[in-house]
């Protein structure tokens, strides 16, 4: 799993606008391509081919992004740095249990990073998230809490899940579930956004 790359010039006026930005369907492509990669490898495979798969379409999908854009988002960064970690421990030591424990990390260091901007006053998810619109502090604020929650939740729930569920199911969860709810849960914040969008760049947080 990787996080959704970013569009700085979007929601925040004090990032230049000359960073490219990614195709849609290259974008998809990039943040999801190594989930497929790895779920197509283990049902061929094992999970440490899987996991060697994940890897290396891991590698070539930040190599992409930089090569059209010139820039890598912070998410996808540590999404990477995450994966090489853990996926290289997994290979290494012949133990999965480093490769189930990573979207543990990944989801635990996104909430961590909310959650010390929120202490600090800064609403990071308006630098590191892609959004059409743009919204005032209040909806920043309210929507990092959120999310914020939503991956300490995560994190908790995948913890849940592969300590009690079969290799194989949790791979299904990783594949069908972590995407499905992530994407169930920013459908509901649309009211939110929709509340708190505005025109004037004046109004979006520093």
């Amino acid at each position: 799993m990787t996080a959704p790359t970013a569009r700085p010039d979007a929601v925040h006026p004090g990032v230049a606008r000359s960073k490219a930005k990614l195709p849609t369907g290259v974008k998809l492509a990039i943040d999801f391509g190594p989930l497929l990669v790895f779920f197509l490898a283990y049902r061929f495979s094992d999970i440490f081919v899987a996991t060697t798969a994940c890897m290396i379409a891991t590698a070539v999908a930040l190599a992409v992004a930089y090569a059209l854009t010139r820039h890598l988002p912070v998410m996808l960064l540590v999404t990477g740095a995450v994966v090489m970690i853990f996926g290289g421990l997994t290979i290494y030591l012949h133990d999965d249990t480093f490769f189930k424990m990573k979207p543990t990390i990944i989801y635990g260091l996104f909430g961590i990073a909310l959650a010390v901007g929120l202490l600090f006053g800064k609403y990071l998810l308006s630098h590191v998230f892609e959004f059409a619109i743009r919204l005032d502090a209040e909806g920043w604020r309210k929507l990092t809490v959120r999310w914020c929650l939503f991956f300490f939740a995560m994190a908790i729930l995948n913890e849940l899940v592969w300590r009690n569920v079969s290799q194989a199911r949790w791979v299904d969860f990783k594949f069908f579930g972590l995407p499905a709810l992530t994407f169930l849960f920013a459908m509901a914040q649309m009211p939110l956004m929709q509340r708190h969008t505005v025109e004037d760049e004046g109004d979006t947080p520093a």
